[in-house]
């Protein structure tokens, strides 16, 4: 549906894998013996999300949710770098909120203005080449590494709008309405509750001072809960700096103004406490009809604003709503102004370090589970079709006291210990 709103999704993002080394020899005829000059594999391409200002909705995420960065290029002989991988660029709107769990934890990142960008997910290292394995006493090594995979995550997207203003009231009190007569915004208009089931937004603009207007969909009692579509809704009035709350003063669903006022202010405040305290300024509604008229100075008597703050309009007719937005425009401009301009800056999950020599062993099953950055990534880099593999590894456990620490927690010969994906075999033979 062209231009429709689409405020939450959830993607898939794979980064590319580092590509693979090589383990090739020199072939000369003048040297019988070449040595090795197998070169490494090049790195996995990295994901970004982007901050892009001439979005405004995640629709584009309906169609498409997964992105697979590509790999690196292999090595090869000569000492031939396999080619780094290109980045892939996510765009999404200014204001989006990046959510996913990693290691357990939930992080968040906000992309709240234009250009800022979050290094999501992160390409692989390649994998070495065996030129990095020959030593004074093993000069034609057979082993290269295979490409480090690529971060992969499940990642939350949810829209908060930047918008300046906030229309907010119960369904059918005027707000599209309003925003229609007041903007460009076409939003659609029915004398039904729920018309807007989407948040609409309008360019006001006052003289050279122009503001963003966000038309809020018609929230209902029990809001803060869910109810409804209500935390849907009250998400896009956080950003705000100012709320517009527009009572129908002529109660034309039978309902009382004075209880729909009450029970909006209400909503927001269990919602979050800091929006009952937001900048408000009140339209009342529908003052064409002689219902308003009735009901104008009981409600200017009741409610707790200044005389100045509160507005009788006629947003059919356009009464009075000329001053209602003047009045709106020189309030914002004594409010600070949002930083919206854009921001060159780079963000990345704000995940602890950790000691990559670190590990643990745990029981499992019928064997033993080894957890360790350092070691994890090793397995996942091993080609063990290769016949020098395995010494590798087993040279690695020793050194790192994995092997010990496996020993002490009661290993014995023919147990499966389990590290990442592999399954190897306990052997207490040398």
């Amino acid at each position: 549906m062209a231009g429709e709103f689409y405020d939450r999704a959830n993607i898939v993002i794979q980064a590319g894998d580092g590509g693979d080394g090589a383990a090739t020899f020199r072939r000369e005829a003048h040297v019988p013996r070449g040595g090795p000059d197998g070169g490494d594999g090049g790195r996995g391409s990295h994901i970004y999300l982007l901050a892009d200002a001439h979005l405004n909705t995640l629709l584009p995420f309906r169609e498409k949710n997964r992105f697979k960065a590509e790999r690196g290029g292999n090595g090869g002989g000569s000492r031939k770098h396999g080619r780094d991988g290109r980045d892939l660029v996510v765009r999404v709107p200014p204001g989006t909120l990046v959510r996913t769990t990693i290691d357990g934890e939930i992080y968040e990142i906000d992309l709240a203005a234009p250009g800022m960008r979050l290094l999501a997910a992160r390409g692989g290292k390649g994998g070495l080449g065996n030129v990095h394995f020959a030593t004074s006493t093993h000069q034609t090594p057979r082993i290269a590494e295979l490409g480090q995979p690529g971060e992969a995550y499940e990642v939350e997207l949810e829209l908060k709008l930047l918008a300046d203003v906030g229309l907010i009231g119960f369904p059918n009190a005027g707000k599209s309405t309003l925003l229609s007569v007041v903007s460009a915004a076409r939003p659609k208009i029915g004398a039904y509750p729920f018309t807007t089931i989407q948040p609409n937004l309008g360019v006001v603009a006052v003289g050279d001072f122009s503001f963003v207007v966000a038309d809020i969909p018609g929230l209902i009692e029990g809001a803060h809960r869910g109810v409804g579509l209500g935390h849907d809704f009250l998400r896009h009035v956080e950003r705000t700096r100012l709320l517009i709350h527009v009572v129908d003063a002529a109660g034309v669903d039978g309902r009382d103004p004075l209880d729909d006022y009450r029970q909006i202010d209400d909503e927001l405040r269990l919602y979050q406490p800091e929006l009952a305290g937001r900048p408000q300024v009140l339209a009342l509604n529908k003052a064409d009809l002689p219902a308003a008229q009735a009901n104008l100075e009981r409600l200017r008597a009741a409610i707790a604003l200044p005389e100045d703050e509160i507005f009788a309009i006629s947003a059919a007719t356009r009464a009075g709503v000329d001053a209602l937005i003047q009045h709106v425009a020189a309030r914002l401009a004594t409010m600070p102004a949002p930083d919206r301009a854009p921001r060159e800056e780079e963000l990345v999950w704000p995940v602890p370090e950790v000691d990559e020599r670190l590990f643990s062993v745990e029981p499992e099953g019928e064997g033993w589970r080894v957890r360790g950055k350092r070691i994890e990534r090793l397995i996942s880099m091993t080609n063990f079709a290769q016949s020098e593999a395995l010494m590798r590894i087993q040279r690695v456990l020793a050194a790192s006291g994995i092997s010990d620490a496996l020993i002490k927690a009661g290993v014995q010969e023919g147990d499966r210990v389990y590290i990442e994906k592999a399954e190897l075999i306990w052997s207490d033979q040398e």
